[in-house]
């Protein structure tokens, strides 16, 4: 039995410590790129590190683990000729995604992913133009070297032999199916993703953590070839059709503040609609809403622009329309370079900090948040463990308490931008709070409360005079629920502005989307948002005012007279509405086209 325990956790700590002694090699390897990084920051590499290699650590070791089972019952020699067989295919992948790893990293400045892949695939000729004869066979050395001294020392641990087979076997299962837990990354929501590991304002030590055969696997899994999708126009057609829609100036723009730096407090809400506000004529479960919306700035004409938070996190603070078919959210490298909110305030010396409840591993969440410039990042694990009372983490009037803390005892001196997203209003929406018998609607009333006691509390403060309080929808909402994809309503979502920073209540009926939210701020507080190229300034007369959305394969193009809702399936309007909506459908088609081909450049 003994010796069943030693070989399971031979074998998994064999990978584990290579996957672990590869990051400060890959450092050495590129001190150039690290220089100015301290020995705690290699250790928090590795020890960030650690998600991903005890995960791959994990796969590696579950196929021995499992002829360990069979050897349980048999010790025939293929087993053993099996197992190096194994060792040696493992080897091999190990040593190549290490040595490409380190090779391609200075030229591409992200981890191994499937592009390399990619391109070789599709040209192989162009993917080693840039790379002599004499570099390639130097690199295929060390590749195999590396290989065969990997498969010389994991060779070493041999399959064990067992006298009471029935016990053994039964131990060997529980051993095996434990190596379920650190492949998943724990027992949390978010399933392991590179994006876990990111821990650091500077990118390269975020990608020095993360275990390439991991990354390689997981781009695998989600790469598609996007500027292969949705080709509705040949380039030049497409390109004149929408050129006049990616409109980036703020020349014209009405002014709804008093101050041009105030505080800025960015609102997230998990599933709210606008048929929860009774002044967008819904039902009046958000009643502080209502009066957010009487009382500061509301918009009567917008629409959510995905169904899933991880692209409408994007939408709204990146400017960035999502795909019907993917998230750019599951690409590090391609969310590294799109632009942010929080980047473009932090630039001018605001501090920038987002406040969540949930897991920020969260489909890459966390390497979206470091990336775009946040320096704190609160999330569940900032949060006693009896607070984590809720499928999705924390409840939402713990986390408006810690932000209201974190505003009342923050001494810095320098303006700041914090974003607040909400989860209670989630399924299954079990909220401590019980005020309605619907639980959906409850859920709503739950967090519309916690919002509505968070501006209480900051009314009090001195701070308010200047601060800006920005409420949207993380997506479209849940309610109500008989809705469906082909109606406009489905799409609605309130925009409010309030604070001691609006000027005058206001009303403004301009059609517009999630991602205009980032033009529309930024214009207002008199930045540029010129690299924000999907966002347009809600505010400014001169720019094309529409409304786009999309679900799974379809999407939709709203403007003040038209309206279509299309589903690239059928290839036909689900819903149209104006004698022009096929001009509509021909912006929409175009302007969809347009973002898998960026998405293709990125």
């Amino acid at each position: 039995m003994k010796k069943i325990i030693a070989f399971y956790f031979k074998i998994y700590l064999f990978w584990l410590l290579l996957f672990i002694i590869e990051k400060p090699l890959f450092i050495i390897c590129h001190l150039s790129l690290f220089e100015g990084c301290s020995f705690m920051d290699c250790l928090q590499v590795m020890v960030h590190g650690l998600w991903l290699d005890t995960a791959m650590a994990g796969y590696f070791s579950a196929f021995p683990c499992l002829l360990m089972l069979v050897a349980v019952w048999t010790s025939h020699r293929s087993l053993a000729i099996i197992l190096k067989s194994y060792n040696a295919i493992a080897a091999l992948l190990a040593s190549t995604a290490f040595v490409l790893n380190i090779a391609l990293y200075g030229y591409w400045g992200f981890p191994l992913d499937s592009t390399p892949l990619l391109y070789f695939m599709t040209s192989p000729g162009d993917a080693m133009a840039s790379v002599s004869i004499w570099i390639s066979l130097l690199g295929i050395v060390f590749m195999l070297g590396i290989a065969y001294g990997i498969y010389r020392l994991v060779s070493l641990i041999q399959l064990p032999e067992a006298d009471k087979q029935w016990q053994a076997c039964a131990l060997g299962v529980v051993l095996t199916a434990f190596l379920f837990i650190p492949i998943r990354g724990g027992f949390s929501v978010a399933a392991n993703n590179t994006g876990k590991v990111y821990f650091s304002e500077n990118q390269r030590l975020n990608h020095a953590a993360v275990n390439p055969l991991f990354s390689f696997m997981e781009s695998i899994s989600h790469e598609e070839d996007f500027a292969d999708q949705y080709r509705y126009f040949e380039g030049k057609e497409a390109e004149k059709i929408v050129t006049p829609l990616l409109y980036t100036k703020s020349v014209n723009s009405d002014t709804l503040l008093n101050t041009r730096k105030p505080n800025v407090i960015l609102i997230i809400m998990e599933s709210f609609s606008s048929k929860l506000m009774k002044s967008l004529g819904g039902n009046g479960v958000a009643v502080n809403l209502d009066k957010l919306g009487n009382e500061g700035v509301l918009f009567t004409n917008f629409y959510a622009n995905s169904f899933r938070t991880d692209r409408g996190l994007i939408a709204i603070q990146s400017g960035y329309p999502a795909q019907p078919t993917m998230s750019i959210m599951k690409y590090p490298h391609k969310t590294e370079s799109l632009p942010a909110i929080a980047r473009s305030f932090s630039d001018l010396g605001y501090s920038t900090k987002y406040f969540y409840g949930g897991d920020a591993n969260f489909t890459n969440m966390r390497s979206y948040l470091v990336s775009s410039g946040f320096t704190d990042i609160i999330s569940d694990v900032s949060f006693p463990i009896q607070d984590r009372l809720s499928k999705w983490g924390v409840p939402d009037h713990l986390v408006f308490e810690k932000a209201l803390k974190d505003i009342q005892t923050d001494k810095s001196n320098k303006p700041s931008y914090r974003v607040i997203q909400t989860s209670s209003s989630h399924e299954p929406f079990d909220v401590p709070f019980h005020k309605l018998k619907d639980p959906i609607l409850n859920a709503f009333a739950y967090t519309d409360d916690c919002i509505g006691k968070f501006i209480s509390g900051l009314r009090a403060l001195p701070e308010w005079k200047n601060t800006l309080v920005v409420l949207v929808p993380d997506h479209q909402g849940c309610y109500p629920e008989n809705l469906n994809g082909d109606q406009l309503e489905h799409y609605q979502i309130p925009l409010i502005m309030a604070g001691g920073a609006i000027a005058k209540p206001r009303k403004i009926d301009t059609f517009g989307s999630q991602q205009d939210i980032a033009a529309t701020l930024l214009g207002q507080l008199g930045i540029d948002h010129s690299k924000f190229s999907f966002s347009k300034d809600l505010l400014d007369s001169n720019a094309p005012h529409f409304a786009f959305f999309d679900m799974p394969d379809l999407f939709g193009f709203v403007t003040a007279t038209d309206a279509v809702i299309f589903d690239n399936k059928s290839k036909k309007a689900l819903f149209k509405q104006g004698k022009n909506y096929k001009k509509n459908e021909e912006k929409g088609k175009a302007y969809l086209q347009t973002i898998y081909d960026d998405i293709a450049k990125r």
